[in-house]
């Protein structure tokens, strides 16, 4: 029997980068898997395929985080398909646009707030009464090294992320009678899609293989590495643990991109 095996997850944004990979780890430890995606079907359809074709289960929901509506029907497609949820992974999210907080209108704080808190705590929220009937349920945010480090620039991301944290570790304390587990998994820098691009941009055209000699064990986090974490939380083997933090970062950065 594989380790997950009777279980149903959701993992939001798992289309592509760090959500993809821990789709297809979870996957390959025995859930069925519900591919959650924004805009690309097609990147989504192939992270499904891919699962199929190796003995998984899995299954495509387009649904915006941000959109409660969208959300309810994603729930609700889920359960009809692969059974009742057990497992969120709440992983979707989206960037900063760079600028110093007395610049950045109230607008940007609220649309990352939206994306990064508020519609996965709908997501949860939907999703607790199945887990509370399981026996057994999971919450895994995935966070960011940053939140901890606050750097310029960066205040709507962060704040947004720091607010999610929160509420995981109360969430935490609340459901334990439960048997919920509430926990956070916190990556640096990230070698993915939008890892790269953020390389660029504060490197003025660097790449992540140019920096991969100075971060911890001669390279960048890759999503193999988050999606381990994740696995480890999930399973038997973390029975005991809730309410934690585990950063995924080779132990701190050797050089610094904001």
């Amino acid at each position: 029997m594989s380790r997950l095996d009777g279980r149903v997850a959701v993992v939001t944004g798992s289309s592509r980068g760090v959500g993809r990979g821990i789709a297809l780890r979870l996957a390959a430890d025995g859930a069925a898997v519900a591919v959650n995606y924004r805009r690309d079907s097609g990147a989504a359809d192939e992270v499904v395929a891919q699962i199929v074709s190796a003995g998984g289960r899995a299954k495509a929901y387009g649904a915006a985080i941000d959109d409660e509506a969208a959300v309810d029907t994603m729930v609700d497609a889920v359960r009809a398909d692969l059974g009742p949820v057990d497992l969120v992974v709440s992983n979707a999210g989206t960037a900063s646009k760079g600028q110093p907080v007395s610049d950045t209108p109230g607008a940007d704080f609220m649309s990352l707030l939206r994306v990064h808190a508020l519609g996965p705590i709908h997501l949860i929220q939907r999703v607790l009464p199945d887990m509370r009937a399981a026996g057994r349920g999971d919450v895994v945010m995935i966070s960011s090294s940053t939140v901890a480090e606050a750097p310029a620039l960066s205040a709507p991301y962060t704040m947004a992320k720091a607010a999610m944290e929160m509420c995981v570790r109360t969430l935490a304390q609340e459901e334990r009678a439960h048997n919920i587990r509430a926990n956070i998994v916190a990556p640096g820098l990230v070698e993915t899609e939008m890892g790269r691009r953020l390389v660029k941009a504060a490197t003025g055209g660097g790449s992540i293989e140019d920096l991969a000699a100075g971060y911890p064990f001669g390279r960048v986090c890759t999503p193999a590495d988050v999606a381990g974490a994740v696995a480890f939380l999930v399973s038997a083997d973390a029975e005991y643990v809730t309410g934690q933090r585990i950063t995924v970062d080779g132990g701190g950065r050797s050089v610094s991109v904001v």
